[in-house]
Order: C-alpha cells, then sequence, then structure tokens
C-alpha cells in the first residue's frame, strides 16, 4: 500500500513530493511511512527497482543492436515514452540521488550504453566525430526536464523534440565544429545535481 501511494505520487509530483502527501494517499500517518522507510532514497529505491532494472535490460539490447544508430533511436524513444508516463522517473534519471542503490547502477549502465552506441556510430560514420558521451547525456537530460511541460501541452509533443535533438547527433559534411570543449564526467554529475529535486 505505501510503496503503491508513493509511487502515485511521485509519478505525478516527482521526486519531491511531501512525505505526508505520500502517507494520506496510503491512509496511514506520516509516521507509519518513517517507520517502513525512514529516508527518501530508500523509498524511491524500493518504488523503481523494477523500473530500474527494466531500463538496463532496455540498454543491453539497444548496445547489441545491429546497426548502432536504429539501437540508438529505440533505445531513447523507449526510455522517453517510460519519462512521459512518469514525472518521478524524469527526476530519478535526470538527477544524482544519494543512498539510492540501484539508481547508482542505471546512471553507470546508461552511460556505457550511451558510450557504446556513439563509439560503434562514430566507426561507421554515422555520428558526428565531435560528439561526447557527456554531450548527448546532457541533452537527453535536459530535454527529458521539459517532458511534463510537453506532454501537458500536447501527448507526443516530446516525441518531435527528441527527433530533433536525435538528428543533430548524424554526420554531415556540412556540419560546423562544436563550439568549446565538451563537459567532463565531473562537470556533468555536477550540472545533473543542480537539476532537483532537492527535498530531504
Amino acid at each position: 500500500m505505501l510503496v503503491e501511494a508513493a509511487r502515485e505520487v511521485f509519478a505525478e509530483q516527482g521526486l519531491d513530493a511531501p512525505f505526508d502527501v505520500i502517507a494520506r494517499r496510503a491512509g496511514v500517518g506520516s509516521a507509519t511511512l518513517y517507520r517502513h522507510f525512514p529516508t527518501r532514497a530508500v523509498l524511491v529505491d524500493e518504488v523503481f527497482r523494477d523500473t530500474l532494472t527494466e531500463t538496463m535490460a532496455v540498454g543491453e539490447r539497444a548496445r547489441t543492436a545491429k546497426d548502432a544508430w536504429t539501437g540508438l533511436l529505440d533505445y531513447t524513444e523507449t526510455v522517453f515514452t517510460g519519462l512521459a508516463a512518469d514525472r518521478g522517473a524524469i527526476d530519478l534519471m535526470t538527477t544524482r540521488l544519494e543512498g539510492v542503490t540501484t539508481l547508482q547502477a542505471v546512471h553507470a549502465h546508461n552511460r556505457r550504453t550511451v558510450e557504446v552506441l556513439l563509439r560503434r556510430g562514430r566507426e561507421r560514420g554515422t555520428v558526428r566525430g565531435d560528439l561526447s558521451t557527456e554531450d548527448l547525456l546532457f541533452a537527453l537530460a535536459a530535454l527529458s526536464r521539459a517532458v511534463p511541460a510537453l506532454t501537458a501541452a500536447a501527448p507526443d509533443a516530446w516525441r518531435r523534440a527528441l527527433a530533433l535533438l536525435l538528428d543533430g547527433l548524424r554526420a554531415s559534411p556540412s556540419a560546423a565544429p562544436l563550439p568549446g570543449p565538451s563537459l567532463t564526467a565531473h562537470q556533468l554529475d555536477e550540472v545533473l545535481g543542480h537539476l532537483g529535486p532537492h527535498r530531504d
């Protein structure tokens, strides 16, 4: 009951939803919720464990796709389809939350999936050579934060935005070099940390 209530509230309001809202949805007092889940990280880990496991499975399938570009398209579309239905999942995938063990594994897996697909794409000449893993991870995270507003305007509006973003990754003789250096992995972590949520 508690986990299901938390799943519903997180999907509606994001991961910074107040614990008392979750407790009321579950029909219990806040003290009962805290007894079972003393920290937000523990609750988040329980609520999203299956979702995160499935995300890693999707990444594994994408890595082994015969064509890297198709694998990247399928991977990002599948992930964004899930994000469009769950605001909590957006928070989960685009921020850094301390203490969520499963999440740490998923972030590492997601990074590796993007690395593999971009490397294969560069080798085949389908992805621009100056594109870094951090470039794409940041762009996907930034677009993800806009998904709730996009879906409020039109349920599938995110699909056009994602297609436009991905099209910019393609190798092209007429593409101008990207300005400045890419973010480092550490800088990207700092950026994602500032995106929220920030409630303890």
